[in-house]
């Protein structure tokens, strides 16, 4: 038998080499992208073959662009980021919701500008932003058209009705508040069945799918009792049925943990030097009815010139007449309190529940304010506040509050006082209980509550006594606080208050 040469021999052996090794030889495609260019080796009997292997990879990198955090307006040069709505690898388009950052006045929520993927976040939740510095990386799609099927990585899901799958260049239709709730959930919105229209995701298709994942809605079910087995006799004897199952609740929410935010923080930092106060409480109950009489007199026509006439412009103005007489409570003292600084305005704060949060916004100089300029004033605050678009003047340079707790409910009270002020008083609501008159006959009275807290290291309990005395007294006779203030809009009414 003729010789064979150790070329054709490996050739004729390679040849007759099964399938098998063929498929050995491929490499996954992901490992081209990443490695070298494999080599491998074949050992047989006759000879050894080294083998270089080809290599295909596809190159899709897009232009990576920064995207700036442009003015907001109203002179805000810095804003707090609240809450991301992507993270970094995140597709986004046009107008899809990145983040939502607050200011000291509002917040804004910042859409994309571009299509394409996050790849960077400069901040992290409750980072301070400076407008013109990079907010997000982003990777346009301009050098991703042609990419090859394999960059789809989300796989469908099949549900028990009907299959839905994410066609690649298409994007989800959902509102950001439902990407939120997808968020927080870790649910994948390739994933839900959309029942809006052109298949947008709504909120109610992402709770029916995380009821079905967690089986939080459960029917139902009323035991069935036994059937008697063939071999059993029949007995003539009434069947005992079994009791209905209790449906126990399932409950599908997680605990979560959120920082805190502007607002809050800053009312960590007051309440906490509140604790090194020493407070003083005192209560009393005050008889409103000849002040609700007022009002209804009057509440017509401040309405017919556009302001809304509450109680508050009163306790504030009587607050104001109050502080006249006992300015030590209009006062306020340093750190080591060894200096007292007597106010010469009466800019009283009220505080007030507004989306963010409380906050307390003050009226300035109510000592020379009407009834009037003070109910026009606040209708201004309570606009501001529900709009979350209080200023820093609003909120800063308070003297005195009033809580006008009793507006959402209770009675009594124990209001804290706000640094550095040394006073504060909270009014519970109005109630309608039977007192006895001036000629021991029961009858109806407006009573309400007010519960005061005072700093015991300047501020005795004297003091504070004669003080709500006098105060109440401004309110349960409403002429006594007449001045010659108010004649320029109450010229058609006899009874001027100011």
């Amino acid at each position: 038998m003729a010789a064979v040469t150790p070329v054709r021999c490996s050739l004729t052996i390679l040849r007759r080499l099964p399938r098998v090794v063929s498929h050995r030889l491929q490499q996954c495609s992901r490992l081209q992208a990443l490695g070298p260019t494999p080599v491998f080796h074949i050992s047989t009997p006759f000879t050894s073959v080294h083998l270089r292997g080809f290599r295909c990879s596809h190159v899709a990198s897009g232009q990576v662009l920064s995207f700036r955090l442009s003015d907001i307006g109203e002179g805000i040069m810095e804003v707090t980021v609240k809450e991301w709505y992507v993270k970094e690898g995140d597709r986004v388009s046009q107008f899809d919701s990145i983040c939502e950052v607050q200011s000291d006045k509002a917040s804004v929520t910042i859409t994309s500008r571009y299509d394409g993927i996050i790849r960077k976040l400069y901040y992290d939740v409750d980072a301070i932003a400076h407008v013109g510095s990079p907010l997000v990386d982003i990777e346009t799609d301009k050098a991703l058209e042609g990419a090859p099927e394999e960059d789809v990585v989300e796989t469908p899901a099949i549900s028990h009705e009907q299959s839905h799958q994410e066609i690649e260049g298409q994007k989800t239709q959902a509102t950001p508040a439902v990407r939120r709730l997808a968020m927080e959930n870790n649910i994948k919105l390739s994933e839900v069945v959309g029942t809006g229209k052109d298949g947008r995701i709504l909120k109610e298709d992402i709770i029916s799918f995380l009821a079905k994942q967690t089986g939080a809605i459960l029917p139902y079910e009323v035991q069935k009792t036994p059937s008697p087995t063939e071999d059993t006799p029949p007995k003539e004897k009434t069947p005992i049925m079994a009791p209905p199952a209790i449906p126990r609740p399932v409950f599908t929410w997680k605990d979560r943990t959120e920082p805190l935010n502007g607002f809050q923080k800053a009312m960590v930092k007051t309440m906490t030097a509140a604790l090194k106060i020493p407070h003083f409480g005192y209560c009393d109950e005050v008889d409103l009815t000849q002040l609700v009489q007022l009002r209804s007199e009057l509440k017509d026509l401040a309405e017919s010139r556009g302001v809304k006439l509450s109680y508050m412009p009163f306790f504030i103005k009587a607050a104001s007449l109050g502080l006249l007489q006992f300015p030590i409570l209009n006062a306020s003292v340093d750190e080591g309190c060894q200096n007292i600084t007597f106010k010469a305005s009466h800019n009283i704060g009220l505080a007030m529940d507004t989306p963010q949060g409380l906050l307390v916004p003050n009226v300035k100089s109510v000592q020379a304010l009407s009834v009037f300029d003070i109910a026009v004033e606040l209708n201004r605050l309570q606009a501001l506040g529900s709009a979350g678009q209080l200023g820093t003047a609003d909120l800063t340079g308070g003297t005195f509050t009033l809580s006008n707790i009793g507006s959402i409910g209770g009675t009594y009270a124990k209001p804290v006082i706000l640094p550095p002020e040394v006073a504060i008083g909270a009014l519970g609501k109005i109630q309608v209980l039977p007192r006895f008159n001036s000629c021991d006959k029961v009858m109806k009275a407006y009573i309400m509550n007010v519960s005061w807290s005072a700093d015991h290291r300047i501020i005795d309990g004297a003091t504070m006594s004669r003080f709500s005395n006098l105060w109440r007294s401004y309110l349960e006779n409403p002429a006594s606080m007449r001045t010659e203030a108010d004649t320029d809009w109450l010229l058609d009414r006899h009874l001027i208050v100011c």
